[in-house]
């Protein structure tokens, strides 16, 4: 890049002031060539609003391939020196029934809505059915937020471009599978001993109805900015 020029969401002053540093400026994202993102929820809904240039993550948690604060001033010098690379990761619709509730970057879950409730869930990727088990909830996660809840959970972290991370939580058994699926996933509580609340992105969206298939599919995808010699947030 000859300049850098950046847009910025959930900036604190920090990475203005590293653009301005670097020789670069911050612009409209209309004008931007990247647009710098500051903590998780800045970075899960500037992605959701489909951008039409990629992301650099700043501090927005472990899994989502980001920068340490401190070293941002790094990662923009790299940047305006043409050494950056783009990372695709998937976006996610969540459909509850035939009606849509949400769209996802990170992980979507079905949580029972009190503490130490089991409830019985299903998972089934395309037609065949994974597995069954009780559980206080399940999660999916993407490669981008499978270094976080889910990989709390027991779930493995999911290189990028790879599937999805499903990870029952607190599970009513002693040695409980945890599953790496790539392809859309059906999810199916099957009992209703409590009320169980879909997640997405850390926040409840709405319920999943005993019985009532929620679908997890891809819905369009978000590039990520890396840059050589900085350590991503895991």
């Amino acid at each position: 890049m000859s300049e850098l020029r950046v847009a910025t969401a959930g900036d604190d002053g920090t990475v203005g002031a590293a653009v301005e540093a670097v020789g670069g400026a911050v612009v409209p994202a209309s004008e931007a060539d990247a647009l710098v993102t500051f903590g998780e929820d800045a970075l899960v809904d500037t992605a959701l609003a489909d951008p039409e240039v990629p992301l650099l993550p700043v501090d927005a948690g472990p899994g989502n391939h980001s920068v340490p604060k401190q070293r941002v001033d790094e990662a923009l010098d790299a940047l305006a020196s043409g050494e950056g690379w783009l990372e695709p990761h998937a976006i996610f619709s969540v459909a509850v029934g035939d009606e849509r509730a949400a769209r996802a970057l990170l992980d979507v879950s079905l949580m029972t809505r009190e503490p130490a409730r089991i409830s019985e869930y299903s998972v089934r990727a395309g037609a065949e059915e994974v597995d069954r088990f009780r559980a206080d909830g399940v999660v999916v996660a993407t490669p981008a937020g499978s270094a976080g809840y889910a990989r709390a959970a027991g779930g493995s972290v999911v290189v990028p471009g790879g599937g999805l991370s499903v990870v029952p939580v607190a599970p009513f058994e002693t040695m409980p599978d945890t599953w790496v699926l790539d392809a859309d996933l059906t999810l199916v509580v099957k009992r209703d001993d409590s009320d169980v609340d879909l997640v997405a992105d850390g926040r409840v969206v709405g319920s999943a109805p005993a019985g009532t298939p929620i679908e997890v599919a891809r819905d369009g995808r978000v590039e990520f900015l890396r840059v050589p010699g900085v350590a991503a947030t895991r």
